[in-house]
């Protein structure tokens, strides 16, 4: 009774509404879009051999951090009766029941308006591509209901960005830009395994399907297979384009962190899991750097 009270009392104010729907996005919690950022922003400086310009930077920059957003929005009404059951989700402002289905949902569609608003301001190519973009990022919180390895549907609509950005730059998406999200597709699948060994106690119970689950014993070692083939796969990709010394440190620096995340998550305790997945967003920014000082050394 005492609880349901305090969420009444939260939600009738204007100041603890803010907060609430703050913490419906994570905003607190920069990590997640930044996951989706470095890779978005690389294929941005591939596609343009270089700087793309800062009306393309803050369209990719500010689309990225809002459709996150909105996709977290649909994420926690998707995962809502699941959510209620771990520990780790149970005080979610949905599975709370401090922020109502329809209203979570109708932020959400603000949110990706919004960032449906910047995709307008670029080309035919990005806006026809972006729907496909939401397409996916709308399915994905239904998927561990349907598919065995629910990350592979994330590494995709985490991946996204890429053709998007050389839709934007190029009008076209060639296949390098698959090529990039396919190997980026690796490492959504590494980071997000490790974020599904964190519960895979709590999903084992509630028959939620993860590929940690799937995967069983061979999780680590999976996990890692990931790592490197995400780091082969754009060495692979972008060395014709001769970036010289600073992409291969990037890329050494991310491998040498992927190595660490090993450590953190060889025993499979929580902690350990949860750490390595909040960090993976420095082996982004690692390879960016990389390329982003590559292209300005030519």
């Amino acid at each position: 009774m005492r609880r349901t009270l305090d969420a009444q009392v939260e939600r009738a104010t204007g100041a603890g509404r803010l907060r609430l729907y703050l913490d419906l996005i994570r905003w607190d919690r920069p990590a997640g879009w930044l996951l989706l950022l470095w890779p978005t922003l690389s294929a941005l400086w591939v596609a343009a051999h270089g700087f793309p310009g800062w009306h393309l930077l803050a369209v990719f920059t500010a689309g990225t951090v809002l459709m996150r957003s909105a996709g977290c929005c649909v994420n926690d009404v998707a995962d809502q009766d699941f959510d209620r059951h771990v520990k780790r989700t149970a005080q979610r402002p949905v599975t709370s029941g401090r922020i109502g289905t329809r209203e979570a949902l109708a932020l959400g569609a603000v949110l990706a308006l919004a960032a449906f608003a910047l995709v307008l301001t670029t080309n035919a190519a990005t806006i026809a591509w972006s729907f496909a973009a939401l397409a996916i990022a709308i399915a994905y919180p239904w998927a561990k209901r349907v598919v065995s390895m629910p990350q592979a549907v994330l590494g995709v609509a985490f991946s996204f960005g890429i053709p998007m950005a050389f839709a934007a730059t190029q009008s076209r998406v060639p296949l390098l830009a698959w090529v990039l999200l396919a190997g980026n597709l690796c490492w959504v699948l590494a980071y997000d395994t490790e974020y599904a060994m964190v519960d895979r106690d709590d999903d084992l119970t509630l028959g939620i399907q993860t590929s940690a689950i799937t995967l069983g014993r061979a999780d680590v070692p999976v996990v890692m297979a990931c790592y490197a083939a995400f780091l082969a796969v754009w060495a692979v990709a972008l060395a014709p384009r001769q970036l010289g010394w600073p992409f291969w440190a990037g890329l050494a620096a991310a491998g040498a962190q992927a190595l660490w995340h090993w450590r953190l998550i060889a025993d499979r305790s929580r902690d350990g899991c949860f750490r390595a997945f909040r960090l993976n967003h420095w082996v982004g920014f690692a390879v960016f750097a990389g390329i982003a000082a590559g292209y300005a050394l030519q």
